[in-house]
């Protein structure tokens, strides 16, 4: 499986490769590191009424996607990264301290992305873009598989469902107990 995953990266990198991507890929993967631009959408929406429940949506979760894809999941299935097995590539980014499964840029990315795309399907659209774009670099760089990456994605979108669901409980209980203060 390794031997295949590998391949898959190394026809990315002889098809995709271009001085131009080398100098641009960095720059978009850069978005994704520890979460921050997505920490700081879910800041700026919380300070508006109308988007606060995607903010906490988006907060939700980024925090069980930390908990569950970086502290227990990366740690349990310890996976090395692909430039591992490759000495000979030249890595466009620094080595990176942690295992490689599930892709922790992609899911993060899934996350918001997915949580944006449930509230605002025009704007979710291009928010899954722009995840989609941020999965392909952690490829294009050879820092995860492309199984990493698949499960990021489809991990960030099942906890994004989560947790906008609880998102939505939250305010519906917080709805039926402001209306029932109004009849009292």
């Amino acid at each position: 499986m390794v031997e295949f995953e590998l391949k898959i990266l190394d026809y990315i990198k002889d098809v995709f490769g271009s001085a131009f991507l080398d100098k641009i890929v960095p720059i978009i993967t850069s978005l994704g590191y520890n979460g921050i631009i997505w920490i700081a959408l879910a800041v700026i929406l919380l300070f508006f009424r109308k988007t606060r429940p995607l903010a906490l949506s988006i907060a939700i979760s980024l925090s069980l996607g930390f908990i569950f894809g970086n502290l227990i999941i990366k740690n349990l299935v310890a996976r090395i990264r692909p430039y591992e097995y490759r000495n000979e590539i030249t890595l466009l980014v620094a080595k990176l301290k942690d295992y490689s499964f599930p892709s922790g840029h992609t899911l993060a990315a899934f996350e918001a992305a997915t949580c944006v795309f449930i509230r605002y399907k025009k704007l979710g659209i291009l928010a899954l873009a722009f995840a989609a774009a941020i999965a392909f670099t952690r490829l294009y760089l050879y820092v995860h598989f492309l199984s990493d990456v698949l499960a990021g994605a489809i991990l960030g979108v099942i906890i994004a469902i989560i947790a906008s669901a609880i998102v939505n409980r939250i305010y519906k209980k917080s709805n039926i107990i402001k209306n029932k203060n109004l009849i009292d």
